[in-house]
């Protein structure tokens, strides 16, 4: 069944559950390509997680099977629709915790047999990728830097399902090296916006942080070794006084800003070619909700003279209105794949062609 976006609207029921939040939406996409959400209902199950220090995956899907349901009635009668309403059902089918996105991907299974409505098993950074569709209508070309979960990446988004890597990282991901920086300096999670909110009160400029692969030829990014000295340096301030987690919150956002700048630089370089007169850079993904990595960001696109493009806080997590969105973007261009074949996958490549960057990473390479 293939849906075209020149005749009608598209109204897509999205499902997202690859980590620990429980999310569902209802998107149309309009004849004319722009978007709009109808619905979209997250609920975060970090008061299951608190006690642990992170995500347990068990607790997790555990955690989307006692609500997935009500979440996605809730998002359907929010956007006063009914599932026979509905064209297409699209489920994140990886990557992510395995336990999570099984549900995820089981739940929408079983009603698209239900209602012989089609099925889109999404790929979780894609859904990150197209965002920008959504929100500011923006269409590729344009470099994406991705920041989502485990991933770092700058990609070339060529075109809806193509998609070059240029650069990824070669240990830990920005988004583990905020959780870790914040677990190391007793701060609540989620450690993102935990390590953001000292910040605000502290000195950047009160400890020498390294800077890792600035001013390196290769677009890739590093953070353990950063993540390593603000774990030392800590260490020799102990007892730590609230305004020296301040300051090392503060110190550690800016190396990271000035490295992420730097890598961003090395990879509009490398795809200017490909970027047209006035290029956009995309961020998408949790850590592209920090404010000071956007401020420095945008200072960098205004010197630069490059479009930066970054969603609303609320659509840089992870969400089900991407979701829906991808899902339409697949079918108003005929690539209606068959979602009911597809299997969970804890790892899934945006550029599964791309070579493995290899890494000191415990599980091996990184995608």
């Amino acid at each position: 069944m293939v849906l075209p976006a020149e005749s009608h609207a598209i109204t897509i029921l999205g499902i997202e559950t690859s980590c620990d939040e429980t999310a569902a939406a209802v998107v149309v996409r309009a004849p004319d390509g722009s978007g709009t959400i109808a619905s979209n209902i997250i609920r975060s199950q970090w008061a299951e997680h608190a006690a642990y220090g992170g995500v347990v995956p068990e607790i997790a899907a555990r955690a989307h099977l006692a609500c997935l349901d009500t979440i996605i009635e809730q998002a359907l009668r929010d956007a006063d629709r009914k599932l026979s309403d509905v064209d297409a059902i699209a489920a994140t089918a990886g990557p992510g915790l395995i336990g999570g996105l099984m549900v995820g991907l089981t739940v929408a299974k079983a009603m698209a047999i239900a209602t012989s409505k089609p099925l889109l098993a999404i790929n979780h950074l894609e859904a990150h990728a197209l965002t920008v569709g959504l929100t500011d209508q923006l269409k590729p070309p344009y470099l994406l830097l991705l920041v989502s979960g485990g991933h770092t990446q700058t990609v070339l988004v060529e075109a809806v399902g193509r998609y070059k890597r240029l650069g990824s990282t070669i240990d830990d991901a920005l988004g583990e090296a905020f959780d870790k920086t914040a677990k190391l300096l007793g701060l609540e999670a989620p450690g993102g916006p935990a390590v953001e909110r000292m910040a605000e009160r502290g000195d950047p400029a009160a400890f020498a942080f390294p800077r890792p692969m600035r001013g390196r030829p290769e677009p890739h990014f590093s953070f353990a070794g950063l993540k390593t000295a603000v774990r030392r340096t800590a260490q020799e301030l102990v007892p730590l006084s609230d305004s020296t987690v301040s300051d090392l919150c503060a110190s550690f956002e800016a190396a990271v800003c000035d490295c992420v700048v730097d890598r961003c630089e090395r990879a509009l370089a490398d795809a200017r070619a490909h970027l047209g007169e006035r290029p956009a850079l995309v961020v998408a993904g949790g850590v592209a909700a920090n404010k000071r990595l956007r401020r420095a960001l945008q200072v960098h696109a205004d010197n630069a003279g490059v479009r930066l493009v970054v969603p609303p806080p609320r659509l840089c997590a992870d969400n089900a209105a991407m979701v829906a969105w991808a899902a339409g973007e697949r079918l108003a261009r005929g690539m209606l794949h068959d979602g009911l074949a597809q299997s969970a996958r804890a790892r899934w490549p945006l550029d599964e062609l791309a070579d493995p960057v290899l890494g000191a990473g415990q599980k091996g390479a990184k995608a």
